[in-house]
């Protein structure tokens, strides 16, 4: 009777150390601490001692220990093996489990760790188990016993053990495959790291222009150090892409570069969006967020259109860039991060300063040192070079070989781009779309580059953008040169108000207001 209560014993034992396990396993990410608690588990529950975990490494061949139970660090150093040395050697070896009766009696018995003290004075029995998945070994499970009680066999033993090794192995596949799919992440990481560092470098900006020197220099002097910037420039400038400039040729490369466009947010999303929020601070906010000060820790924050940044939000980020601290939106903590801050605007701050709608305190927080980004128009001798860059991108994008006539690439010369490189780059994109031949002709150019600017002066028509082929010498209005556009256009589609419509850029709605406010008149046509 007495027998049969330790047998019952014995196994409600096994199998709660089997539930703990099993749960210990679902509940635990880390693989290293699932190891440890399992170990922990068997220590407490079954009295199996010194239990360790013995990994192999394909790539070296040798076993080391990866976690263990009851031994110090510099003991859990010392267990390393080669593949059929000593107990651990062998069992990997043949991939089958091994009873040590009595470690003090078996000359396999390394005892590398060094952890049992003299062996031959302590009655320890060793069992070693490998840890194998369809046939491959991985590793290996051992643990000591001190055989007290006879009722408990080895036989017995070997068998939990080896359902304790399956789990593992299973658990340790998983494990090994995350980690190849991180390093292939890692490695892709490196590579995309390594192709921005080249895109964005400074050889890569389009521009011989004095003014655009004059940029490379204030890069090249600011981008080593972690002084906070500001980009001031018209709308299509390229300040972005200085931005990234700084940041891929500084120590920061490495790190992020974060963009946060604070213009396309209100105010309460773009608080979130900055310093993140916790779960529950707001309706629909169902978990914690991080914002992008924390993302961007030790790499960049690009803070683009700052000037439209509302009062509110600008003494948050005053906090931020004096203190360097800052809490999520619902949460009491206070966090830190290592960001630093490049800003751009196109907005005179100066007189947003004097109408009390920008912060002076946080303007020369920001304008610790300025890049003035030049207008298009007042580097004209860079259009050619841009011409010839963007007509180079799309070709290669879309498999054609466009050349450009040189009367177009005179008449873009002498346009007053409002939209600047931006502007110019998506002019190039819809001729090399929408050209007829593979040479750029005058024909090809977009005629409503200036039809709705409000910038545009009053100037002869040869002068205005994109004069017409045969179009007049004297001075015009704004709306005469848009009338003369619009007719030229139906001119050359043949009265077909689609065709006029994608040569114009604009839709059959536009396009029929136009003709009748000037009474243009062409029978209405979509075909």
């Amino acid at each position: 009777m007495a027998e049969n209560q330790k047998r019952f014993t014995r196994k409600i034992q096994e199998l709660t150390a089997l539930y703990e396990i099993s749960h210990a396993m679902a509940s635990i990410l880390e693989f290293k601490s699932i190891l440890n608690q399992i170990l922990e588990i068997l220590s407490h529950k079954l009295d199996m001692n010194r239990g360790t975990f013995t990994l192999l490494d394909k790539k070296t061949g040798q076993l080391s220990i990866e976690a263990a139970h009851g031994l110090t660090k510099e003991e859990i150093s010392r267990g390393k093996y080669k593949i059929g040395e000593g107990i651990t050697g062998k069992v990997v070896e043949k991939g089958e489990p091994m009873i040590v009766p009595d470690i003090g009696k078996e000359p396999l018995f390394l005892n590398r760790t060094k952890a049992r003290g003299d062996v031959r004075r302590q009655n320890i029995s060793f069992i070693c188990i490998p840890i194998k998945v369809k046939g491959e070994t991985l590793g290996v499970l051992s643990v000591d016993r001190l055989f007290k009680d006879a009722d408990v066999s080895f036989e017995e033993d070997v068998r939990l053990l080896s359902i304790v090794a399956s789990l593992i192995g299973q658990n340790l596949k998983i494990h090994q495959m995350i980690e190849r799919d991180k390093e292939k992440l890692l490695e892709v990481n490196r590579e995309l790291q390594s192709e921005l560092k080249g895109k964005y470098k400074l050889e890569n900006v389009v521009g011989t222009s004095k003014p655009m020197v004059e940029i490379y220099k204030a890069v090249q002097r600011v981008a080593p150090t972690r002084t906070t910037v500001m980009i001031r420039g018209e709308s299509g400038t390229g300040k972005e892409l200085i931005a990234r400039a700084v940041h891929y040729n500084s120590p920061r490369a490495e790190k992020p570069f974060i963009k946060v466009s604070c213009a396309a947010l209100p105010e309460t999303l773009l608080e979130s969006e900055l310093f993140g929020h916790e779960k529950g601070s707001y309706t629909g906010a169902t978990e914690m967020v991080k914002g992008r000060f924390e993302l961007a820790d030790g790499g960049t924050l690009f803070l683009d259109e700052i000037g439209d940044v509302t009062p509110a939000t600008q003494v948050k980020l005053l906090r931020v860039l004096q203190e360097k601290k800052f809490e999520r939106v619902g949460g009491t903590k206070t966090l830190s991060s290592d960001v630093r801050i490049i800003a751009a605007t196109n907005r005179n701050l100066e007189k947003a300063i004097a109408e009390g709608k920008f912060r002076e305190d946080l303007y020369y927080r920001l304008n610790v040192v300025p890049i003035f980004l030049p207008s298009l128009r007042d580097r004209k001798e860079d259009i050619p070079l841009l011409l010839n860059y963007f007509l180079q991108k799309y070709n290669e994008e879309n498999k054609t070989n466009f050349k450009m006539a040189p009367e177009v690439t005179a008449r873009l010369v002498t346009y007053n781009w409002s939209g600047n490189v931006r502007e110019l780059e998506n002019t190039i994109e819809r001729m090399t779309v929408m050209a007829k031949g593979n040479l750029l002709s005058l024909e090809d150019v977009p005629l409503p580059l200036d039809l709705y600017s409000n910038q545009v002066p009053k100037l002869p028509v040869e002068t205005q953008g994109f004069p017409f082929a045969h179009g007049p010498s004297g001075g015009a209005t704004l709306t005469e040169i848009e009338k003369m556009k619009v007719m030229e256009a139906m001119e050359r589609c043949g009265g077909v108000q689609a065709k006029a419509c994608k040569l114009l850029g604009i839709t059959p709605r536009q396009l029929g207001y136009k003709l009748k406010k000037y009474k243009i008149g062409y029978k209405p046509t979509f075909l």
